[in-house]
């Protein structure tokens, strides 16, 4: 089992445009190889699917793989402010990373 914060603790968004079988299997492959990080859930859209996961480092991680592995698709990374750290007065950011496939 990994050890979880919470069931919706999220620190990135993954989107995946189009979502298709093979982009979305290769996702899926990736975070299971992993021990550290887990899926707080997935939203189905109809131009695709946002995938929820709880680290910053890997989901950009993985948006260096998907570009790699889908030449074509176009990468794009954003970042917001959620919060000022308590502990360390330091500001912690949710990052979103797109990635749009090109046909």
């Amino acid at each position: 089992m990994k050890n979880k914060k919470h069931d919706n603790y999220f620190e990135a968004i993954l989107q995946l445009r189009p979502a298709t079988d093979e982009v979305v299997n290769f996702v899926k492959n990736e975070i299971e190889n992993q021990d550290y990080v887990f899926i707080s859930k997935i939203v189905e859209l109809k131009t695709g699917i946002d995938i929820y996961l709880s680290s910053n480092n890997f989901a950009k991680g993985l948006g260096k793989k998907l570009k790699h592995r889908f030449k074509t698709g176009i990468l794009k990374y954003s970042s917001t402010l959620h919060t000022r750290s308590k502990l360390t007065s330091k500001d912690l950011y949710r990052l979103t990373v797109s990635f749009r496939l090109n046909k």
